[in-house]
């Protein structure tokens, strides 16, 4: 089956590439590298032969923008000319900063947005209409209930969550406009943290971490001075905010098990959790990372930030149901995973 990754490149993307090309998938891969790192597909191509002794993978890497249709209609029909047609995407390609949506509404709208659009637009085009879209547990913003299922009310808080919510609804109005046509799946992950055990690939943010989990790697590196804790006052045992924390292999081979989800049943559009069910608040999170890794991370507590919330911790049942998969991986290894790699690679992919 041949598969096009929109933003291939990134933490996540790059993770499901190799989990792709393991299993056999032909792959093409786009990317605009604005928040990305186009080596991150290059060590991807070295796991591959490292491990499986491979010269040719079934791989091609073109830079693209999904907020330009004209260049992606191109794409998809080169393939359609070269008797390979795309058959399904996996669509992560956007931005994915909290912080930087609230600061650049209508950047992250574009992109978010207008280009998931575009890609829709295109696939409709060319008959291409199974995709597997990268939403995000931030749609759930202040909801009450825990864990979170599915049917649980949204209310995104920043824009970014809008952004993801808002697209759900595009791709829900897509499969109702032809039923019996459309495959969809959106998968609504909570905090991806690791890295491939290799330590080749790994989360290589730009600029500052947005997220807690670099954050604390380039603390422990001594690429930044001290981790900053957004609030002590929360609601929890320990005041500091609960996550379900899951790695990113595991949320890579989700992404695979869904794709095998689609393509093996009826035409359908799902809404899936991919989680652990776990909670792990942001002291807990350091401590095991201390441990495990015999290192000390220094921390300072500051003034909660807005648009976070409290609490996401996800109800992952329905996705152990219909995907027939788990999450195998536990802290501890996510912990260990992620230092392997900033240890190897102080300063990313550079």
């Amino acid at each position: 089956m041949r598969v096009l990754i929109t933003g291939g490149a990134g933490f996540i993307g790059s993770h499901t590439c190799l989990a792709l090309l393991e299993e056999g998938y032909e792959i093409v891969v786009i990317d605009s590298y604005i928040n990305s790192n186009k080596k991150s597909l290059k060590r991807v191509v070295d796991i591959m032969k490292n491990n499986y002794s491979i010269n040719k993978l079934d791989i091609a890497i073109v830079k693209v923008d999904i907020r330009d249709e004209k260049v992606l209609d191109k794409l998809f029909l080169e393939y359609i000319k070269l008797g390979k047609p795309i058959q399904a995407v996996i669509h992560f390609a956007g931005m994915k900063s909290v912080k930087e949506s609230m600061l650049k509404p209508l950047f992250y709208w574009d992109v978010n947005v207008i280009g998931s659009i575009n890609l829709l637009k295109v696939m409709d085009r060319y008959n291409c209409r199974t995709i597997v879209f990268s939403s995000s547990a931030t749609i759930y913003g202040l909801s009450d209930g825990l864990p979170l299922k599915e049917n649980t009310e949204i209310k995104p808080i920043n824009p970014y969550g809008r952004n993801k919510f808002v697209t759900e609804q595009i791709l829900n109005d897509t499969f109702n406009s032809n039923p019996e046509k459309w495959k969809i799946a959106n998968l609504r992950y909570f905090n991806p943290i690791g890295a491939h055990y290799s330590g080749m690939i790994g989360e290589d943010p730009v600029g500052v971490p947005d997220n807690i989990f670099p954050y604390i790697t380039q603390v422990a590196a001594g690429v930044l001075d001290k981790l900053n804790i957004f609030g002590n006052d929360w609601p929890t045992l320990d005041g500091t905010c609960v996550r379900d924390y899951i790695h990113v292999m595991d949320l890579a081979e989700g992404h695979l098990a869904t794709l095998k989800y689609l393509n093996k049943g009826k035409n359908k559009i799902v809404n899936l959790n991919l989680g652990t069910g776990l909670g792990t608040s942001i002291l807990e999170l350091i401590d095991t990372f201390e441990k495990v890794n015999k290192l000390k991370i220094a921390k300072n507590f500051c003034s909660r930030r807005i648009g976070d919330s409290c609490t996401l911790i996800a109800d992952n049942t329905l996705a152990l149901s219909c995907l027939k998969w788990s999450p195998k991986r536990d802290l501890a290894r996510m912990c260990l995973d992620g230092w392997k790699w900033q240890s190897l690679n102080p300063e990313g992919y550079k």
